[in-house]
Formats: C-alpha cells, structure tokens, sequence
C-alpha cells in the first residue's frame, strides 16, 4: 500500500501570524503555504529548486503595498520576500526560500494606452504576447522579443532586462521603459522616470526614504563615470544588475532611476507597473533562410548577414533543427526550410528585413541574395541553399520553430540533457565566430554533447551543454564548466549573461565589475533594502552585510530527483524529464495547452505543476520505503490488499481533515482534462494523462472512489445494454426527477441521450461484420473494403454519424465493413482502472491483431478513442498483438477519389471546422485533410484555431466541473461557433459536439455526417 505523507515544512507560527495579519489589514488576494503551491514555486526553467515559505497573489498594487508594509513591523522584520512573474527565468531568479508574491495570476491589466505619444502602462503581470495582441490593431508592438513570450511577463522582462531577436535595432527591456511604479522592502510607492539632473539632485536633498535612494545612485554613478565606462563591455547586450551606466545619458543631463531597477531581479523592490514606449509595426516583412553545411560556416557568415542591414538575423545548428523535425511544430514549416539535395544541412540563419515600403527592402534583399547566389555557385562560405518568404504568417511559423527550439533541446534523448547554466554568452560579433570555436573546443574536451542557437547579430549564442545532474561527477563537472567559461567570455570581451540575467550566477559579479564597482552596487542595494530582504542573494548583498551571495553550486532539482529509484525515474519518464520550460503557461486561449491551468491560472492545474507534484511524490513514497513499481504490479495483475474498512477509514479520516499530501496531487490530477495536448505541445512531450491514471491507480487502492468514476469507467459496458432500450431508457433519464438523483448521487449532469433508432437498426445486416463472408472474400474484395471500428459514445449516442460512414464509404466506391463493438477502456484508463483497462485493452487488441491479417484498413471516428490504440495501449499490451492501425476516417478519406461525388449544396458555400483539441496537436495536419477534401468538392472549409471547448470526454458532464467548462468554452469556442450559421458549421469531436449542443441547443455534424447528407 502507498504510504500516508505528512505535511513538509509546515508553515511555523510567525509566518501563519503573517499571512493573517495581512488578509486581516484588507489583502484581497490569496496567500497560500501548502507544499503543494510551495513546491511549483520552488523551480523555473533552471537547474535549481528552492522551496519557499508560502505563496502570495496580490490582486493590485494596494496588495502589495498591503504586504510589504506589514512585513516591515515587527515580529515580521526577518521575513524575506521573493517577486516572481512568468517563472521562465534560465537561472533561478525568481527562486527564494522566503515569501514568494507571484504577479502573475491576477495583476494582468493593460490599464492605458496614448497612440499619439507611443506609450502604454501596463500591470507587471501582463504577458509580452498579451501586451502585441493588445497593440496589434493600433499597429504597434512591444519590441524586445523572447523565446518565452506566451507566457513571460512584462515584470519578468523589466527584472531581467531581458531581450532576444532584434535586439541590435530595437535593444532591450530597459531601451524601451519608460516609468515605473515600484514598492520598496517598506511598502514606500516609488514612482520613477527620467528627470533632468538637476531634478534628482533636488530630491536626493530631502529628508525622507527616496531621497536617500536618490543620493546614493548619483554618489554611485557620477564620480565613478569614467570607471564605468572603461569597464562596461561596448556591447548592445550590455552589462545588467544594476545598470551604472545608463542612468544617465551620453551629456549627463538627465537621470533615469527606473534603469538601475531594471533588471535588478527584484532585489530592490516590487515592479508593479510599467510604462513602456511602443513601436510602429513595419508593414512589410521579409524572412530569409540561408542554409550552411556546418554550424561554423553560419557562425562565421554572419558578420556578412549584418552588414546587409538586416533587422535581426538568428541561428540555429543541427541538433536544435534535427530535434525540430521530430516535433509536430516541422509541419508548419517544413516547407519554408526544405533540405538541399544531395547535402547535409548543419546550421541555418534565418535573416530578417523590415520596412515602411517594399522599395526601402527591395534593394537590400536583392543585393544580399545575389550574393548569396555567388557564394553559392563558387561554393563558398559554406553556403549551400536559401529560401525566401514575405508571407507574415509563415514568418510567424518560422519564428515559432526557432522560440519551440529552446524547449526541444530537453528531449534529447538519454539522462544527459542540455542544459541553461552558461548559455547566454554575449561578445562582440567579429568575435564571436571564434569564441563558440573555442566554446565548442572546451566542451569537447569534456566529452559532451550540446545544442546551440541565439542571435548571432548580437554576438550572443545560447549554447547549452548535455549533462546529467543525478551523477555526482556531472555536477562538478557543471562547476568547472562555469568557470571556464566565464574566463572564456572574458578574454574576448563579453559577459557571461548577455540576455538571462544572473540569478545563481551571481558570484561571478564582483570578478566582471571588479571590487571597487561591486561595492557601488552594494551600496546601492543597502540604499534600496538594507537588511537583504528582497530576492537575498541576487546580484549582490547590502555593504553592511556579511550574507552569501547564491552561487552555482546551491541546491538543484536534481538533489530531490536522484533520491527517486532509478527503475522509478525511469518508468515516471513522462514526469522527470520536464526541465520546467512552461510552455504549458501559454497564455494563448486558441492554444489547445493546457485547458485547465487557463481556466484556472493555479500553476498546480498546469503540465509542469503535475509534473513536478508526482516526482516529490514518488520521492515521499522512496522515503517512506513504498517501492511503487512493486505495489503497482500488484493492483494491476493481482488484488488490492488494502481492505476495504481499511479504505473506508482511510477515506473518513480525509473527509475529517486527516493530512496526506497524496490528497494534494489528487486535487492537481482532478482538475485535467485527459485532453493529451501536452503530450504533443509540450517540447518535452511530457504525458500529464499517463502518470495521471497511474497516481489515481495507487491513491485509489488506499481511498475510496466516487460513485462517478464507477459510471464513466463502465460506460462501455453499459451503454450497449441500455441502447436496446434506448425508447425506455431515455424519457426516464431525461426526466427531472432522476437527473436530479443522477446529479446527487454520481455527480454527474446533462446525460447525453442514447441514438433512436439504434445503430443496429440503421446500417443495413450486408455491412456488419460476418467472420465467414471474410474468410471467403477474394483479395481483391478485401482490398476494396474498409473496417469502422466501433466506439461507445459515436456508436450508442450517435448512431447517425457512424450510418453516415458507412454511406460515405460506400459512396466512394469501397465496401463498410462495420466492426462488432468491442470496448476500447479509454474511460477506464482516464479514471484509473489500470487493472480493467489491461483486460480491456489486450482483449480488443488480441481482436484487431487478427483483423489486421485480412490487410483491410480499419477507421474510427472520434480521435480521443483512436488514439488510445496508438498510445496507451503500447504500455498494456505486448508488441506482438500491436501489429494493426486503426486510423482517423479523414486519415483514410484523404486518399480516396471524390471526384464522382456530387452534393446537393450551394457551390462555392463557406463551412467552418473545429477540431478536437487532441486531433490538433497529435494530428496537426487535420484541419488540412478536410480543407483539401472540401476543396474537391467544390466546398470552402475555415478552420480557426481554437483551444478546448471544455468537454474533454466525461469532464463536462461532471457535477464539479461546471464552472470551468463553461468558461473553457466561452473562452474558445463560444465567439466561432456563434459567428457562423448553425447549417454552416462543423466540428470533429463528440465531446466537442456535445458541448455546443449544450449551450447553444444545437448540435453540429461532424464532416463525415454532412458530406452523407449532401450526397445526391
């Protein structure tokens, strides 16, 4: 049996007299200090874990300032205080072992916007793609661009200073910010901008706490100028935390504090908002993929690419392109970055141009590639191909590849993974062709593998080598590598973080600032926040201060992972190798990943929020000595030991309030959808629904289950019994009096109604299934046939869909076999009867495995059910009974000829298709197939992206889900479907179906169900 964990690091007196005082003092927003919440704040996208205190989400700057300013009376004086936004920083910035206040969740109003003056102010939790979808029908953008921007906050990018593509014409954060608003360690308001010289000298004069900030900088800064200016690298990535130079201007007129806060990684205050200028967008775009044989060869051509006046000019090598293709993102491009025959392809630049007016590019383009077309034809510069687009769309494709890249480096196959530690590197560009020579030769001296890609017309280049941070020596080896390469950046005159901040690199700031400026900068931390109670150990500590700065040897997640059983880790794969990239966060809500933490904005409800619940509680189990490979064996191919009073005691015991943080992950897994768009969107592939049904599996054997999961996971069992008395069955489920006992006692609402008349009823006997007819079927007639394979919700709720197959196969000329149903397990796999689904699964795979010998292709209509056979399936059932395919109807229909075939519609009329969110991302070129088959047809198909509509299978239906469902389905699908005739629009997914007949009272046909209606 799975053990009882206990709580961890509970919260002690003084934090919970805290998290009081300020709800109590009007803190609108949640405060939370459950390991749970505790836990996903306790990582970002770097190696390092630090597990905070507790979790605050203030709701506005009142919040914070409510926060702060009890923080600052005593009993509370040694609390500390962490600010965190998208959580997307590579180095652990936003990590803090006190009180971390996450701006992200609610602070994400776009409050004011002056088009005449380019400006807008914006709340610091404003995601950048949030911010451009904001400003594109004004016809500007938010220029500094980042791989993360679905999901990285404007906070995030001013604590950072962060930058990426384009950097050389529109610079960073900081070239772009004009006013902040900040709250000091007290809850004092500051509000800063730039002011002529002689302003901020007038307020350094007075006696209060700002004036004191004030003095202290132009103390810092002024007489020190020309150190500053010796010792601060000439590069457009210049030096970052605290920003020396740039406070003031080249003539030292004016001061800007708002530069020494940005990217000063909240160690001085919290950014609340920001007001930042904005930028024209340039109508016409061209994108340029320029093809190398070597990495090298596209390193070193990029001096000759920048003096081409490109916008921007980004690089990617081999592996980062190879890892690409395996990506269903390759399909989107894969035509725009084709191979060269006969040639490898090991490095690519992708260079941009920009312009007001196509003339101002023309001539620019034309004159870069005819000399392309001369380094090609002499073979020169390593050179091989290009490709050339003006499309925007397809540039936004490109662009999303090479952003997708940062992820997919961490399913490199193997323990060694690369990793983000020194891979944003930043030096002169004439040089840097011969630094990542030099870089490359340092890590194979080390034997090891890496992946590189960057903004080669910057000089910065993310390089990021393949370790294993389980292996005692790799993390040494980490260390070393660290070293060197901080040396190595030195000596060609650049800086170790040219684009991610410091973060736990921040020992290396007093060898780059040397110590007479590393002291100014201590000094100005003491000015801020003299007792180091903001982000301690970031950038620097207080003069007065005898504190540690973080160093790269602090603790890692790897320090908890390699405590799990190797057999463990590596059978929880699907878990452990999320590297917290959080795409998952993606603010996109036509984005199908992840409905659940869209709806909800908790970090839990979200892939990497899963991700990281299971790893800590597999390594709770190890510590509690559960070897939960052995107990889960045991509940699959034996009994349950557990008794049942032992359960029922188990299950009173929570239901009084009994801790067991298995009841945390529980909450967690309740809130997926089972949806599997993470297991295709995320780069890392990570597999929420598999560990998903495997924890249930365990948690159950120690808990009762609700009557719920009994209904849906013996649906298939059901629902053909019922469907023989569908005319008796549904006026009584329908009826008022048993829905409502329906929904008290399972918790289940809105039953869908079983088909009158049944599908046995209306497909004729010559097309079911008849295992003698088969065998004497001719090879020809077996080539010209097609298996349906049946599904429980098409074949007993939607009758009429799966008749339309047959009349559509039939149609086209080929013979509809329809199979006998055979239960799939799809709902006992979701619910986790791993034990059902093993017997379900082999069973119906023993009977496709002899189907397949007849080599007739077998179809099934709903994508969530046929993809089971694709994946779960390959974990229950042994390769041998895997032989057969059953594919999705278009994936047959797309190679058929519809020539023949007439409908009796409007020529020319528009349709519009949504598709299943799990077709979408596990079938990306869906949407295609049917625009393709309707454009024989003479028909016009639109199919707009769309997220998940809410339903997601049984989750719809259940009683505690309703909330979010609706607003799942308000938040993607309501503006389509209601902007499009009921007759005019279609959708692929029955649960998605469903969902719109549910609220719109109308349900849509499924392609197949319209084109058989249309047949003349």
């Amino acid at each position: 049996m799975i053990a009882n964990i206990s709580q961890q690091d509970t919260a002690n007196e003084l934090l919970n007299d805290y998290l009081h005082t300020i709800k109590s003092a009007g803190f609108a927003g949640e405060t939370d200090c459950s390991y749970g919440t505790r836990l996903i704040n306790s990582t970002d996208n770097s190696i390092y874990q630090n597990v905070p205190q507790a979790v605050i989400f203030p709701k506005n700057n009142k919040d914070i300032q409510t926060a702060l300013q009890c923080a600052a009376q005593d009993p509370f004086l040694s609390l500390t205080f962490g600010p965190r936004g998208g959580g997307t920083g590579t180095n652990g910035q936003s990590l803090t072992p006190g009180i971390v206040i996450d701006l992200s969740r609610h602070m994400r109003e776009i409050i004011e916007i002056n088009v005449e003056e380019r400006w807008v102010r914006v709340q610091a939790g404003v995601i950048k793609d949030q911010l451009n979808d904001f400003l594109k029908p004004y016809g500007f953008f938010f220029a500094p661009d980042l791989s993360t921007s679905n999901r990285a906050t404007v906070g995030g990018m001013v604590n950072t200073d962060a930058s990426g593509q384009g950097s050389l014409v529109y610079g960073k954060t900081s070239d772009h910010v004009l006013g902040l608003k900040t709250y000091l360690v007290d809850g004092t308001e500051l509000n800063t901008s730039k002011i002529a010289i002689e302003k901020a000298k007038i307020i350094a004069e007075q006696d209060n706490r700002i004036a004191q900030i004030y003095s202290q900088v132009l103390e810092s800064c002024e007489p020190n100028r020309d150190l500053i200016l010796s010792k601060f690298p000439r590069l457009n990535r210049f030096l970052t935390g605290y920003d020396l130079e740039n406070v003031f201007n080249e003539d030292l007129s004016t001061f800007d504090l708002s530069r020494i806060i940005t990217g000063s990684e909240g160690s001085l205050g919290v950014v609340s908002e920001a007001k930042l200028n904005i930028t024209p967008i340039a109508p016409y775009k061209t994108l340029i993929n320029i093809k190398y044989d070597s990495f090298d060869s596209a390193l070193r051509n990029s001096p000759f690419l920048v003096e081409a006046q490109a916008t921007s000019v980004e690089t990617v090598d081999s592996k980062v392109l190879n890892l690409a293709k395996e990506d269903i993102i390759w399909h989107s491009v894969s035509d725009l970055i084709t191979d060269v025959p006969g040639i490898d392809m090991h490095g690519l630049n992708m260079v941009e141009f920009n312009g007001e007016t196509a003339d101002e590019m023309d001539d620019k383009i034309s004159e870069l590639c005819r000399k392309l077309d001369v380094l090609i034809a002499n073979k020169q510069a390593g050179v091989i191909g290009y490709q050339l687009t003006n499309n925007k769309e397809d540039i936004l494709k490109i662009y999303a590849m090479r952003k997708k890249s940062v992820g997919l480096l961490g399913n490199t196959k193997g323990k060694q993974k690369p990793l983000a530690f020194a891979e944003d590197t930043a030096v002169p560009p004439e040089n840097l062709a011969d630094f990542i020579s030099e870089f490359r030769a340092l890590l194979d001296s080390h034997n090891l593998q890496y992946g590189m890609f960057g903004h080669v017309d910057a000089g910065v280049l993310h390089v990021r080598p393949a370790l294993d941070m389980c292996d005692p020596e790799q993390e040494k080896l980490l260390r070393t590598i660290s070293d060197q390469v901080v040396a190595l950046t030195a000596k060609y005159g650049g800086l170790m973080w040219g684009e991610h901040g410091k973060g736990y690199r921040s020992e290396y700031g007093p060898e780059f600032f040397g110590e007479q400026l590393f002291n100014e900068l201590r000094k100005i931390k003491s000015a801020f926040d003299r007792d180091n109670r903001l982000n301690p150990g970031k950038i620097c500590t207080p003069i007065e201060s005898e504190d540690s700065l973080v160093s790269v040897d602090d603790k890692k997640r790897a320090w908890f992972d390699k405590r799990i059983d190797i057999d463990v880790r590596n059978s929880y794969e699907n878990a452990m190798n999320c590297n917290g990239n959080g795409l998952c966060f993606n603010y996109d809500e036509a984005s199908p990943m992840c409905p659940s933490y869209k709806v909800t904005k908790d970090r839990r409800h979200s892939p990497k929020g899963r991700a990281s619940l299971i790893r800590e509680w597999l390594r709770l189990q190890k510590e509690a000595n559960v070897d939960v490979l052995s107990v889960e064996k045991q509940l699959i191919h034996k009994e349950n030991d557990t008794t049942w009073w032992e359960r029922y005691r188990n299950s009173s015991a929570k239901k009084q309030g009994a801790y067991d943080f298995s009841h945390e992950v529980k909450e967690s897994m309740d809130e997926c959808l089972a949806c599997k768009a993470c297991t295709t969107a995320c780069p890392i592939k990570v597999d929420v629904p598999s560990f998903r049904a495997r924890f249930l599996n365990l948690y159950h054997s120690k808990y009762n289950r609700p009557l719920k999961d009994y209904l849906v996971g013996n649906i298939e069992t059901m629902a053909p019994i019922l469907s023989k008395f569908a005319s008796f069955v549904n006026p009584i489920v329908s009826s008022d009096l048993v829905s409502a006992s329906i929904k008290r006692m399972f918790g289940y609402v809105d039953t869908p109604m079983l088909s009158t008349p049944s599908l046995q009823r209306r497909v004729e006997d010559k097309y079911h299934y008849n295992e003698t007819l088969l065998e004497n079927m001719s090879e020809q007639e077996k080539l010209n046939s097609v298996f349906i394979v049946q599904d429980p919700f098409t074949s007993y709720y939607e009758a009429e869909l799966v008749a339309s197959c047959v009349d559509v196969v039939e149609a086209l000329g080929k013979t509809p076999i329809l199979l006998p149903f055979v239960p799939n397990g799809k709902a006992q796999h979701v619910k986790g009867f791993l034990k059902a689904f093993s017997k379900t699964a082999n069973k119906a795979a023993e009977f496709l495995h002899q189907l397949a010998q007849h080599n007739i292709p077998m179809i099934g209509l709903d994508a969530s059910l046929v993809m089971v056979y694709r994946d779960e399936y390959k974990q229950f059932v042994t390769d041998d009974k895997l032989d057969f395919s059953v594919r999705l109807a278009h994936e047959w229909l797309k190679d058929q000829d519809w020539s023949k075939l007439v409908l009796n519609v409007e020529p020319a009329s528009q349709y519009t298709l949504l598709t299943h969110c799990t077709e979408t991302t596990a079938l990306p070129s869906t949407s295609k197939v049917w625009q393709d088959i309707f454009s024989q047809l003479g028909l016009k198909l639109v199919t707009p992206n769309t997220g998940c509509c809410g339903m997601a299978g049984t989750y719809g239906h259940e009683l505690q889900n309703q909330k979010n469902s609706r607003t799942l389905y308000e938040m993607s699908w309501q503006s389509h479907v209601q902007a499009v005739s009921p007759d005019n629009l279609l959708a692929t997914g029955f649960s998605c179906r469903s969902q719109v007949k549910r609220y719109e009272k109308q349900k849509p046909l499924h392609p197949i169900e319209f084109i058989a209606r249309a047949i003349t």
